[in-house]
């Protein structure tokens, strides 16, 4: 990654950035705070991941997607350098696409001129193709035991390769962690002669946010405390206010239908689901909620259904699209079986019923929420669910 930015002229250097790690609410801080950083009059752009249908939408500027031609551009340019990044790199080793994609999105920023980027990590910190950017304040929104098979089995493990990212005479966030994740955090501050600040568990009662569920105040008061951290003053309550009402995150509690209501959510591990049952009755009220749940085989689904068993009705256990696995960066993922999806809501008593055909899971799914005046509908278990049940959905 470094090789490869080099030969592109180290494109981000040439904008102030904010990187964003984490086990969850990475993808939602990172857009509020860049929100919060335009409504203070910042030219500002983003880094997210994963996207759901085109690469382009990884790469933000002032909250929209990159257009096509920019986006066009800049992969020209990454292709190029990597051809030769590539001849130099030894045998069997190659630029991966999601670091052509990184890159692509370093450029496509530079070349917009943004003034600032926050940039979401892709996996882990250490070493993920983000950990090339002069930071100027490291967030870390939240740790728990997913990716252990990369990261570590333990959360201090697990924080650790989180926390390498920080930079010397910078200043970290910290959202909401354990006490033992809190003093390595403190620890590491301390090596890298680094402030540390720790965020507010809300932004506070007057603030009314666009983004419905309980989880996304938590993630907005972590972005407040990362935008002032980075403009090194308090905010205004005013901009505060305006970005709260605009900013938006996709998947995370979004509303694509009516009549039955129907809800996406990207939870993909056990915090993320916890996270979402925490939220839940707030947005169904009486409303019977039915899901239709798809999980990565290498997630804890046990864990996820046990999360969110005590707010649904009943669930349908559906697999992952094949189409929708491929080309995200994620060589080698597959979906669990509905088959174990159904054994893990049995097993803690939510009935529960395989599809393992995805579009015929969200036909039934819908059926039986519908069957009910009062029902809604939830999609949920991945990030790889998002655009497929939306694309179906609109149909």
């Amino acid at each position: 990654m470094r090789k490869l930015t080099t030969a592109l002229g180290l494109p981000q250097h040439r904008f102030a950035s904010v990187h964003v790690v984490g086990t969850n609410g990475k993808s939602s801080v990172t857009r509020m705070t860049a929100a919060l950083l335009e409504a203070h009059g910042l030219r500002a752009g983003a880094c997210v991941s994963p996207h759901t249908e085109r690469w382009s939408q990884r790469t933000l500027i002032g909250a929209e997607e990159v257009d096509r031609a920019r986006w066009a551009r800049a992969v020209e340019l990454v292709a190029r350098a990597a051809e030769g990044v590539d001849r130099s790199l030894e045998e069997e080793e190659a630029v991966t696409q999601f670091e052509a994609a990184t890159a692509a999105g370093f450029v496509a920023l530079a070349d917009a001129r943004v003034e600032v980027a926050v940039i979401e990590a892709g996996l882990g910190g250490r070493l993920d193709a983000t950990n090339t950017i002069p930071s100027k304040v490291t967030v870390l929104t939240s740790i728990g035991l997913d990716h252990t098979e990369w990261l570590g089995e333990t959360e201090a493990e697990i924080a650790a390769e989180k926390l390498a990212v920080l930079r010397d005479q910078t200043t970290l966030v910290l959202g909401q962690v354990s006490p033992e994740v809190g003093e390595l955090a403190e620890a590491t501050a301390r090596k890298r002669g680094a402030r540390l600040v720790r965020a507010a568990a809300d932004p506070g009662a007057g603030v009314r946010l666009r983004a419905p569920g309980e989880f996304q105040r938590r993630n907005f008061a972590i972005a407040c405390a990362a935008a002032a951290a980075f403009l090194e003053r308090p905010l205004e309550a005013g901009r505060v206010d305006a970005a709260a009402a605009a900013v938006t995150v996709p998947g995370r509690l979004e509303q694509v239908a009516e009549n039955p209501p129907v809800f996406l959510d990207a939870a993909h591990n056990p915090a993320g689901a916890a996270a979402l049952a925490g939220s839940l009755p707030a947005i169904a009220g009486e409303r019977r909620v039915v899901a239709v749940l798809a999980v990565l085989a290498d997630k804890d689904a046990a864990a996820m259904v046990a999360a969110l068993a005590p707010v649904l009705e009943r669930a349908v256990c559906t697999e992952l699209p094949p189409s929708a696995l491929e080309g995200h960066g994620r060589p080698g993922a597959r979906s669990r079986p509905a088959a174990e999806l159904v054994a893990a809501c049995e097993a803690v008593g939510l009935e529960a019923e395989p599809e393992p055909d995805f579009a015929a899971a969200l036909v039934r799914g819908r059926a039986e929420a519908a069957a009910d005046p009062e029902g809604l509908l939830l999609v949920a278990g991945s990030h790889y669910a998002i655009a497929p049940a939306r694309a179906l959905i609109a149909a």
